[in-house]
């Protein structure tokens, strides 16, 4: 076959023109190519010859009057001559035709490469609804505008190519005289007399043919499915226009269902008929797959050329009003088309059951356009298949050709009615079965009457049923479905379909699809019932938990079945074609299967629903009614079982793929079966390729989470996280939400009405290139759900069950369409209510989606004033609903508008009816398509304001909004993980910014240090510290404001950018004061100092005179060393004493003896002290668990406990007699539960003398307090600069005996014993007085003279040998310099070296290069890792002391162990660097003196200047050297003694790094440990927020634990308590704020409990964490001990905790930071 791609450019010039007054395409191609054949390759002279011909056989009726002898002749003579090349020249004349039109319509591309669904499965321009169309865009907007259901799309105006020439005609200009002579003659002018003759635009059947034949099987089904809604005729038989083969397109009939209603007086029920009586009349209504449907046919033909339309007759026999049928009257007609003589066209009309139906059962109209002669395959098929032959001929001769087949049509025993067009009788039937009616002067309503009249009557008589199914069997034509492709797929199909055959559909799923049936539905109860629990909850927990595991193991039993074996077989087998036929025809054959059974249990349903009813008007309250209403659940109950189609094996899979996945199966057991984990792989592909794909389970209410969280990986996977638009809707059921969408979108969500959606689906519809430049999205996911207020859910339910669907899809969606039917107030309450509240809740939880309201089949949407008066009573209903919602909702809301941004003049959209008039005839509405039209714009321009979302966000908003709805509080229980996530994020940012400001001033506080030290700076000025840190805060500024701007969350991030930068701003503003406040006391001690550094400096350069001295009376003895040695000795301690005589030494301190005497000081006994001191409780009384035995109980507190004990005796007995009663149970265990609310009991306790919780918590509390007022009492001291005073001690103590006062001033119930108080001034003083004695010995280390120059002694003792030896001053001087450079660059390098081995830490070290979190999740690592259980009590008691203790011993490891190289080379790096530094310096020094012909002091001066901000360098000991002159040796010396210092300090050792003022584990400590540390008030868990100070945010953490790890118990018994709080604020259990409250509190109403609970926000997370199971099993006996407790009774360990390991521990702290 000749390419189109081949034939000839010119074949767009030969048109062959037919006559202008036939109906488009009567006169045959054939014939007019017999007239062409005499010039094969067409030219223009074989055109003009045709037009001749044609134009000759033209009578002055303006008809081609075949008969003519002349016309006989030459007709005649051609056939003969050309006989052999007749096909050839046809096919070839065709093909230039078709390559033409296609190349005018820019397909021609697209006839081998087709057109496929995923070509219009996108948001592309606009569609042009009144607009012309140029001849290009034609086909594109065609099939655009019939996808949106617009019938207009056959008629869409063409656009010419000249602005001069008239919208529909081309009209010729004559430049005659002006006369009336030549007005006339122009008038009657018919010679085409102008410049070139205009070619017509394309008709519109080509354009419907074309697209036809440049799609692909699946678009056809798609494109005839939309012509068959649009109640157009479909191609039956549709010859090639290459090679004029004929097909039938079987495939693309194969989705199109009908509808109808028949009328019998018989009142005989028929077989799977849905029946309802009509006074004498039984009106049976039918639905089928119209492939199955077997009706009559009635054919219609044309022979010849006849004046009159045959398809306008057909259309006014099937509807009037509508062209059903395309004809040569109807817009846009040109008078050549090249693609539809040949064609068979197939409409069928349905009766509405009314009394003014045309026919009273359905009838398929066939008809064959153009000449029947020319189509003489198709005519054959056509009348073998017709019930009823019609036949439309002008009056003929005897011997024209026609006769042979009517003589044939008369002899055949079917019936045959003839219409006779120039003929003007009546209808006469000339035998039985035989009629002929003339048409001509006839009224056509006339005409149409008696035509319906005599088929009505042909067909009351037997007739031939015609089954399209059986045109597969017919020969010499091409079936579509006979493709190798579509037989693969069908017969895989069919394999499937074979397993169901004889089976009740009713049981179907649960022999083939057991794990969505009544175990999947048990599973969701049980999971729900997780949410709601009571009792001991984590018992109950952990059963309920392990029955989810079993039902998932039965699951797995019983999961694969043959019909899911081959399913998925073929899913994963089939090439992609291939699968999409066998998915496609898996629909069609299930549909088909089920469709029966459905409508005989709709039948029963409707009987039984009417019995009901009946009864119901009655009154009756018989047993009657009840049985009824029994028997209707249990139809209805049916009904829903009844429907089985592919979505329900899709949702096998993913109850598949849950039930091993939770059990953690790698593989099938079976050898041969499918690997469950590839399903969602499978499942992402068809989501990808424009599947919908099952979000909720409609029938059991649930979202699969496993299932979906890994489809939508797997899509991410394949397609990246590409930022989708979400839009879902929402309404009443059957409101026609589906359709709108299909009709928006091109989508597939199921319509019909017997099959309404089920829960909700999800389909990807991607945005097309051109638009994506507008949006910021790449997707738009469409969510459909199934109507609210649903039959099938009635009861009590249904209203939970709403309001669930719509605040999912509502916080799913971007945007929500809500979907308001008709006109019904009741109805509109009803949706606007559900979605009011929903948005309500989505406002609560910081979510904002957007909405419109549609208001569907509207009469007169024209109309601007009833338009404005419906928005405003909208608007009076949403106000007033909102109302209503904020009260339910605990929420402050007035009107709508403060729920959500709303402006009813543009969110609310008005929809005509769906139908033009009544179905099942009427076509669609095309104001409904303007509507879908317009409403797709107003979502678009919404969207393009919307950065969306990505899937990843998608995927969490699922999981975040089912979780919530699975407790019964959904705002209350809402966690927004992708917000948290980002904020984490934000938090992580945030470390690295206050780092980098940090790291900054950690090098401006360095240098100005050496500056203080090195006595050249003497006040620092904030403005100085500013401008210093100018640099790094614009640099950080900048980087905050690019990731606020620039990130791909920055919508979400928009609500914490003020605080996060005034969060920035503090951090540096007190970074700089503490800066300036730790320099101001350097200098402050400085000058303290400043006598004493005098004399120090006095001393040295009298030491150094001296050494000058005696060094020159033993210059003789200088090379014996140990004389010198011993000379040395023996004068340095003469100059020593001599030096400091009458300078007193500072003496030790004995703080031991201290404390005793300032304890004796406050009158306590000294044999008291001994024995605390000797026991040595007091090191751990902040540790402690029960400090009873530091109490002495007051009277009242012993009556009040042994009252107590009775009452506990009384109850328990009484509560043992009536333990069935559930009431009375649970208001005993409300009062027994609840102490445990206040903080916990802990360590040894005594159950018969309670000492409550609160009391124990004040008393570690007071504990805590003297101990930070101690500390800070100490640190406030200026003992390093001034030394030690007893007098600090004394006002410790103090304040420490004042505290204890003041306490027990407030308690009532007991006294703190001496012991206590004794144990307390110990422990505080003790830790007190090491503080003290570590800067004392700090003090006398810098101001005791006597150990200064004892510290200097080798220094002198080189000096001195140096001068022995008779080295110059130079050398001298040399050395003196590189003793103190040694001791100032060793010192240079540690503190730099400090400073970027933290830098190297908190950038990569996981521990710390995270948020609060993160460090978190590592410390709670290591503690399990160590297994110890003092450091697991220090963690729960004083985190912060456990957190800075891990960064200290992580520090230690980082260095000398794990990154022990990486630390060295810092080390090294930062010795070279501090050594290049002081070489630079020498040789910059020595130049600049030698140039201003400078002196020693000059050079030092310069010398020092130079590493003023490097290092401490002191020149006032280096007097006495003014002699030195040759700066050069100087230099020289000085470097010899430098290299010997950065060879040491290569060797330097990381261990000595402790012993310096700058530390990296102190860095990090003040860097990481600036954040919160409030901890829960029910289990102690740190809030895990990076900001110290992050209200308005409230406290949270991940992952909470359970309460008995902080000494939570049961009231006035030992059982401690294991619920984890975020379990218990989801239960419906109570507790106590405080220990003397009167009145519990429900744990869903924690907040309410007082100041420490209202600013905590704690989400039930099913206490998944696996951590504190596993440490309090672990840890139970120690536990026990501590608190003086048991895990018994309703504490008692689950067992299924005993199983968790160590490793699973450890790992679940990943879920804790994952998130």
């Amino acid at each position: 076959m000749e390419k189109l791609g081949e034939l000839e450019e010119g074949a767009a010039e030969t048109k062959i023109k037919c006559d202008p007054l036939s109906e488009p395409g009567d006169v045959r191609h054939s014939e007019t190519n017999e007239i062409a054949e005499k010039n094969d390759n067409s030219t223009v002279a074989g055109e003009s010859e045709i037009k001749s011909v044609i134009a000759s056989a033209t009578n002055e009726k303006g008809t081609i009057d075949e008969d003519t002898d002349e016309n006989k002749d030459k007709v005649g003579k051609r056939q003969k001559s050309v006989k052999n090349s007749e096909e050839i020249s046809r096919v070839v004349q065709c093909q230039r035709e078709t390559e033409s039109l296609l190349s005018r319509l820019h397909l021609k591309d697209n006839y081998q490469q087709k057109l496929t669904p995923a070509d219009f499965l996108e948001i592309g321009p606009p569609v042009k609804q009144h607009h012309e169309t140029s001849e290009k865009d034609l086909a594109h907007t065609f099939l655009q505008r019939l996808m949106m259901l617009d019938h207009r799309a056959r008629y869409i105006p063409v656009k010419e190519d000249s602005t001069e020439e008239s919208h529909s005609k081309h009209v010729q200009m004559f430049d005659n005289i002006d006369t009336e002579e030549s007005d006339i003659d122009a008038l009657f002018n018919t010679s085409p007399d102008t410049d070139q003759i205009k070619q017509t635009h394309v008709h519109p059947m080509d354009v419907q043919m074309a697209v036809f034949h440049c799609s692909d099987s699946f678009l056809r089904q798609n494109m005839i499915a939309k012509l068959s809604q649009c109640q157009y005729a479909l191609p039956l038989l549709v010859p090639d226009p290459l090679t004029m083969d004929i097909e039938c397109p079987l495939w693309i009939f194969r989705q199109i269902r009908k509808s109808w209603k028949l009328t019998d007086n018989s009142n005989v029920v028929k077989d799977n008929s849905n029946v309802v009586k009509d006074n004498s009349n039984v009106v049976t209504t039918k639905s089928m797959p119209i492939c199955k449907a077997e009706t009559p046919m009635v054919s219609f033909f044309r022979f010849g050329s006849v004046s009159l339309s045959k398809s306008q007759l057909m259309n006014t026999l099937i509807n009037d009003r509508h062209s059903t049928f395309f004809h040569r009257n109807c817009p846009g007609s040109t008078k050549s088309r090249y693609l539809m003589d040949g064609v068979a066209e197939i409409a069928w009309y349905c009766p509405a059951g009314k009394p003014n139906d045309a026919f009273t059962d359905c009838i398929a109209f066939c008809n064959l356009h153009g000449d029947a002669l020319s189509s003489e395959k198709q005519r054959d098929i056509l009348i073998e298949k017709a019930s009823v032959n019609v036949v439309l001929l002008p009056t003929l001769e005897k011997g024209h050709k026609s006769m042979t087949i009517i003589s044939a049509l008369l002899k055949s025993p079917k019936p045959l009615i003839c219409l006779i067009v120039d003929n003007v009788s009546v209808a006469v039937e000339m035998k039985p079965g035989k009629y002929k009616m003339g048409l001509k002067d006839r009224n056509q309503s006339d005409v149409c009457e008696e035509l319906k009249g005599i088929i009505r009557k042909l067909l009351s008589r037997p007739y031939l049923a015609f089954q399209l199914e059986t045109m597969a069997s017919v020969s010499g034509i091409r079936v579509d479905e006979d493709d190798k492709v579509c037989q693969t797929g069908k017969s895989a199909a069919s394999q499937i379909l074979d397993l169901l055959q004889e089976m009740d559909i009713s049981v179907i799923e649960d022999k083939f699809l057991p794990c969505q049936g009544q175990l999947w539905h048990e599973w969701c109860r049980k999971n729900k019932e997780l949410f709601c629990l009571k009792g001991q909850i984590e018992k109950e927990k952990c059963k309920k938990q392990q029955e989810l595991k079993q039902i998932r193991q039965k699951q797995c039993g019983t999961s694969y079945s043959e019909l899911m074996q081959l399913f998925s077989e073929n899913l994963q087998s089939l090439p992609s074609n291939e699968k999409m036929y066998f998915l496609k025809w898996i629909g069609i054959l299930l549909d088909d299967f089920s469709t029966d059974d459905l409508s005989v249990i709709l039948h029963k349903y409707d009987e039984k629903w009417s019995e009901v009813l009946a009864l119901k008007k009655k009154h009756d309250k018989s047993d009657q009614l009840k049985i009824k209403q029994t028997e209707l659940e249990e139809i209805s109950a049916k009904l829903q079982s009844a429907t089985f189609g592919l979505e329900h094996i899709f949702r096998e899979m993913g109850q598949i793929y849950e039930a091993h996945a939770s059990l953690m199966r790698d593989a099938w057991a079976k050898t041969g079966e499918m690997n469950w984990s590839k399903y969602p792989e499978l499942a992402a592909e068809l989501m990808i390729s424009g599947h919908p794909m099952e979000l909720m389970d409609g029938d059991a209410g649930h979202v699969p989470l496993t299932w979906i969280t890994s489809l939508l990986d797997e899509v991410i996977k394949k397609l990246g996280d590409q930022r989708v638009f979400v839009l879902s809707v929402l309404g009443i059921q059957s409101s026609g939400k589906s359709t709108m969408l299909n009709a928006m979108f091109g989508l597939q969500f199921a319509v019909s009405a017997g099959r309404c959606t089920k829960g909700a689906f999800m389909q990807l519809v991607k945005v097309s290139k051109e638009m994506q430049k507008d949006f910021k999205f790449d997707y738009v996911l469409v969510v459909d759900t199934e109507g609210l207020r649903a039959l099938e859910l009635a009861g009590s339910t249904t209203l939970h069950h709403d309001n669930e669907l719509a605040t999912f899809v509502i916080g799913l969606g971007n945007m929500t369409l809500i979907n308001i039917f008709g006109e019904n107030p009741a109805e509109m309450q009803d949706v606007l209510q559900i979605a009011v509240q929903a948005f309500m809740r989505m406002k609560m939880v910081k979510l904002s989606p957007s909405c419109v309201f549609v208001h569907q089949n509207v009469t007169d949407i024209a109309a601007a004033e009833k338009n404005m008066e419906g928005k405003r009573r909208l608007q009076e209903k949403l106000d007033k609903m909102a109302k209503l919602a904020a009260e339910e909702e605990v929420c402050d809301a007035e009107c709508f508008s403060d729920v959500i941004a709303f402006d009813v003049q543009k969110d609310v959209k008005y929809f005509a009816q769906l139908w033009e008039g009544s179905p099942p005839m009427a076509p669609p509405n095309p104001g409904y398509s303007e509507s879908i039209q317009e409403l797709k714009h107003i979502i678009l321009s919404k969207a393009s304001k919307s950065n969306g979302m990505a899937l990843s966000e998608f995927k969490s908003s699922i999981r975040d909004l089912w979780n919530a709805l699975l407790n019964e509080h959904f705002v209350f229980s809402f966690k927004n993980t992708h917000e948290i996530a980002v904020y984490r994020k934000l938090e992580a940012q945030y470390g690295k910014w206050t780092w980098a400001l940090r790291s900054a001033m950690l090098t401006i506080e360095n240098q100005l240090h050496n500056r203080i030290e090195n006595g050249k700076l003497e006040k620092v000025e904030h403005s100085y510290l500013l401008k210093e840190m100018n640099n790094s805060c614009e640099e950080v500024e900048k980087a905050m404001r690019t990731y606020f701007d620039d990130d791909g969350d920055k919508e979400m991030l928009v609500q914490w950018r003020g605080r996060f930068e005034s969060k920035l701003k503090e951090f540096h503003d007190e970074l700089v004061k503490g800066v300036k406040r730790k320099l101001e006391e350097v200098i402050q001690q400085k000058n303290a100092c400043k006598k004493l550094d005098d004399k120090k400096t006095e001393f040295e350069n009298k030491l150094l005179q001296k050494s000058k001295e005696l060094a020159h009376e033993l210059k003789d003895k200088a090379k014996d060393e140990k004389e010198l040695e011993k000379q040395f000795n023996s004068v340095w301690n003469v100059w020593v004493t001599e030096l400091t005589e009458g300078t007193p030494a500072i003496k030790d301190i004995d703080i031991q003896e201290d404390v005793f005497s300032i304890l004796k000081d406050l009158g306590i006994e000294w044999s008291l002290i001994n024995d605390r001191k000797s026991c040595g409780r007091y090191k751990n009384i902040s540790k402690i668990g029960d400090y009873l035995d530091y109490v002495t109980l007051t009277k009242h507190q012993d009556l009040r406990n042994k009252s107590q004990q009775s009452q506990d005796i009384e109850r328990e007995n009484k509560d043992t007699r009536e333990q069935g009663r559930a009431a009375r149970a649970w208001g005993t265990f409300t009062k027994i539960f609840g102490f445990g609310s206040t903080k916990p009991e802990i360590e040894h306790h005594d159950s018969r003398s309670a000492f409550p919780h609160a009391e124990q918590q004040l008393i570690r509390s007071l504990i805590n307090n003297v101990e930070k007022q101690s500390i800070a009492i100490i640190n406030s001291k200026p003992v390093a600069a001034r030394g030690y005073s007893t007098t600090y001690l004394h006002e410790v103590a103090n304040n420490v005996k004042e505290k204890m006062k003041e306490f027990e001033s407030k308690s009532k119930t007991y006294a703190l014993k001496n012991e206590f108080k004794v144990d307390l001034l110990l422990y505080v003083c003790n830790i007190a007085g090491n503080r003290l004695v570590e800067s004392h010995n700090k003090f006398k280390m810098n101001n005791d003279v006597l150990t200064h120059l004892e510290s200097k002694k080798m220094q002198y003792y080189s000096i001195f040998g140096s001068l022995c030896k008779g080295n110059s001053s130079a050398v001298v001087l040399g050395e003196l310099i590189c003793s103190k450079l040694k001791v100032s660059t060793v010192q240079a390098v540690y503190h730099k070296t400090a400073i970027d081995l933290a830098g190297e830490m908190k950038c990569s070290f996981p521990p710390f290069s995270g948020n609060k979190l993160n460090l978190e999740k590592h410390v709670l690592q290591s503690l399990a890792e160590q297994e110890d259980f003092d450091s697991y009590i220090n963690y729960i008691r004083q985190p912060r002391k456990q957190v800075e203790s891990f960064i200290k011993e992580a520090v230690k490891k980082y260095i000398f162990t794990e990154h022990n190289d990486k630390a060295l080379g810092i080390l090294k790096k930062n010795a070279k660097v501090i050594g290049q530094l002081v070489s630079q310096a020498l040789y910059t020094a020595t130049e600049e003196v030698k140039t201003q012909g400078g002196d020693t002091d000059m050079w030092l001066e310069e010398f020092s200047s130079l590493l003023k901000d490097e290092l401490t360098f002191v020149t006032n000991c280096c007097e006495n050297f003014g002699d030195i002159n040759n700066f050069d040796f100087l230099k020289e010396e000085i470097e010899k003694g430098l290299a010997s210092i950065i060879e040491e300090m290569g060797s330097l050792s990381l261990r000595n790094m402790e012993e310096f003022r700058v530390r990296p584990d102190k860095i990090l400590i003040d860097q990481l440990c600036k954040c919160c540390w409030v901890q829960c008030p029910f289990c102690k868990a740190i809030c895990t927020n990076t900001l110290e100070g992050h209200g308005p945010d409230d406290h949270s953490v991940p992952f909470h634990r359970p309460s008995g790890i902080s000494g939570w118990h049961f009231k006035d018994t030992v059982e401690l308590c294991i619920d984890f709080c975020t379990t218990s604020v989801a239960s419906d259990q109570r507790f106590r704020p405080s220990h003397d409250s009167k009145e519990s509190i429900p744990y869903k109403q924690y907040r309410t409990g007082g100041p420490k609970y209202a600013n905590w926000r704690i989400t039930p997370d099913e206490s998944k964490l696996t951590y504190w199971k596993w440490f309090i099993c672990r840890f139970q006996k120690e536990l026990e001990e501590y608190n003086g407790k048991k895990f018994q009774g309703r504490g008692e360990i689950p067992s299924e905790w005993k199983r968790h390991s160590k490793e699973e521990a450890i790992k679940s702290l990943d879920n804790m930071y994952n998130l």
